[in-house]
């Protein structure tokens, strides 16, 4: 499907989120290859590749993304940036659904709406899978993430009434040099102070920054594929696995230990989703035909090393 696709020749491609660790990695692969990146900022734009918008507030300026091949949603507050108090929960789920539903409606109003809409989501959307594998066909699963998940992604409702096709990116645990939850564990680790968390029995079901961009671009280029896909590696593995392999990574012992009780008065409710086990499962992904550079846990470390 060649002729259709839109990273083929040069696209204008709308980012939201732009400066996190993903979208900074995506737009650096786009104008790699020739594409025009408009980002949505949240100040006064500085030029035609800059559009404002305000997220929280549910409002972007629809005429800059007028010409748009395609637009990707990956804004929001940071899951793991601060402890879950109560205001950050609101902020976290605000920041995602009302910037959703902003960017949907403008996409729906446009006279040439882009041939596309990818979404962020994630695999919290699942919730406590404990060890038994689950993929897209499985349900919606119990508590704030797996709520927050589909609050998120029936936000993006009007472009997919207006014709759009709609794709959502259910992101694991991103393995980065430069945040998310590795860019806590690395100098951690570095400094021989790494180990697992709680009984270290609980999935964790990563993927390399190289492939979560490879699977973003994958997900705009097939005009076949739409709905949910989760965007982790095949090979799943425990957090003790990962503890142990960072170690052997990095060269360092993974001697520490941090219990259950600890993570929960520092993390709040955040530990629930720490010390829970996600067994998550890339099936249609892999069934498009996408390939991972990095299935391994260790070639993923060491690639963002």
């Amino acid at each position: 499907m060649d002729e259709g696709r839109v990273a083929r020749g040069r696209s204008r491609i709308a980012v939201a989120g732009a400066s996190g660790v993903i979208g900074s990695a995506l737009v650096r692969s786009l104008t790699a290859d020739g594409h025009e990146v408009v980002r949505l900022v949240r100040r006064t734009p500085r030029g035609a590749d800059e559009v404002r918008w305000d997220p929280e507030g549910g409002r972007v300026d629809a005429a800059g993304l007028d010409g748009c091949d395609a637009v990707v949603n990956l804004a929001g507050a940071g899951v793991g940036d601060r402890r879950w108090t109560d205001a950050y929960k609101t902020r976290i789920r605000s920041s995602r659904v009302h910037g959703t539903t902003a960017l949907a409606e403008a996409v729906a109003s446009l006279e040439r709406p882009p041939r596309v809409f990818v979404n962020g989501s994630a695999i919290g959307f699942y919730g406590e899978t404990g060890d038994r594998a689950v993929d897209e066909t499985a349900p919606a699963g119990e508590g704030f993430l797996p709520s927050l998940c589909l609050e998120w992604e029936a936000a993006a409702a009007p472009a997919r009434e207006a014709g759009v096709r709609t794709v959502f990116a259910r992101t694991g645990l991103v393995v980065a040099r430069g945040g998310g939850a590795w860019g806590r564990l690395f100098p951690l680790f570095r400094a021989g102070l790494g180990g697992r968390l709680g009984d270290g029995s609980q999935y964790w079901s990563f993927v390399a920054l190289h492939d979560e961009v490879a699977a973003i671009r994958h997900l705009l280029d097939r005009e076949d594929l739409s709905g949910p896909f989760n965007v982790t590696a095949p090979n799943p593995l425990t957090n003790r696995e990962i503890t142990a392999a960072m170690g052997r990574v990095l060269h360092r012992p993974a001697l520490f230990a941090v219990p259950a009780p600890v993570l929960r008065v520092v993390l709040g409710d955040m530990a629930g989703d720490v010390l829970g086990s996600a067994r998550v499962l890339p099936t249609r992904l892999l069934e498009s035909g996408f390939r991972f550079a990095f299935p391994e846990i260790d070639g993923a470390l060491r690639a963002a090393l």
